[in-house]
């Protein structure tokens, strides 16, 4: 994400440099994942295979496919708060020492906090029989994803998911450099959610502080299994609202075993 764009540069140029951004940034963490997990690592990492067959080449075109499209409207969502950003509507501040290093530290966990209530209660929504599939479906086509399936939204969704960011610069005072390091921490965990494999150690959820960690066991499983799971980064309100599914510490055990 991009906030420092000269205040002179064009629209067109400006569009064209936050897609870039924002294309490269997919390119990179989703396809770097896919190529280390699914081409290079593969046989090495079978054990921790969350579901043991692998998702096929049409359903990997198709997550690419509406990830390019999502693409284009997260880095209109971008240029948007961009330009309120230059208009004074935002929060958004360019001087570190305006809050200094400690808050701009801070600034990225409550970034990071907030997104994880945002996602809860927007995706819990996605799933009522209403709305789901109008929306939420798209991203459900994939019942085994890979990491492509990051950004594989219906273009409502994607909105709705991009909408954490103008809210976010409107409710905290946030430095670009803060909203860069909560763009990459969100990119990485999205990846991880959808990669197929179970990177954390065993018996996590069974320590005091690790229980409250989400997995890409209990993501993956939302996806198999379409109801339940519907945290993103932790497990506090999938826990309070007892909406966790049965078979999240079976799975997970089964994935780490190995």
């Amino acid at each position: 994400m991009n906030f420092l764009l000269p205040a002179t540069l064009s629209p067109a140029a400006g569009s064209g440099l936050v897609l870039a951004n924002v294309l490269l940034r997919y390119l990179l963490f989703a396809g770097g994942a896919y190529l280390f997990f699914y081409v290079w690592r593969r046989r090495q990492w079978l054990a921790r295979r969350i579901q043991p067959h692998f998702p096929t080449d049409k359903q990997i075109r198709q997550e690419v496919g509406y990830s390019l499209l999502t693409a284009v409207i997260f880095a209109g969502i971008f240029l948007l708060v961009f330009w309120l950003r230059k208009l004074g509507y935002t929060q958004m501040y360019a001087d570190v020492q305006t809050h200094g290093w400690p808050y701009l530290v801070l600034s990225v966990g409550l970034l990071i906090g907030l997104h994880d209530t945002y996602f809860y209660w927007s995706h819990r929504l996605m799933h009522h029989r209403l709305i789901f599939p109008h929306v939420h479906r798209v991203h459900h086509l994939s019942h085994n994803p890979s990491p492509w399936a990051a950004y594989a939204f219906h273009p409502l969704e994607a909105v709705i998911e991009a909408g954490i960011l103008p809210l976010a610069v409107f409710v905290l005072p946030v430095h670009p450099l803060a909203l860069a390091i909560f763009g990459v921490y969100t990119l990485t965990f999205n990846v991880i959610g959808h990669l197929g494999y179970e990177l954390l150690p065993p018996r996590l959820h069974r320590h005091w502080l690790g229980r409250w960690q989400n997995t890409g066991t209990h993501h993956n499983l939302h996806h198999q299994l379409v109801k339940g799971n519907y945290g993103l980064y932790f497990n506090f309100w999938d826990t309070w609202m007892g909406t966790n599914h049965r078979l999240n510490e079976e799975r997970y055990e089964r994935a780490t075993a190995g």
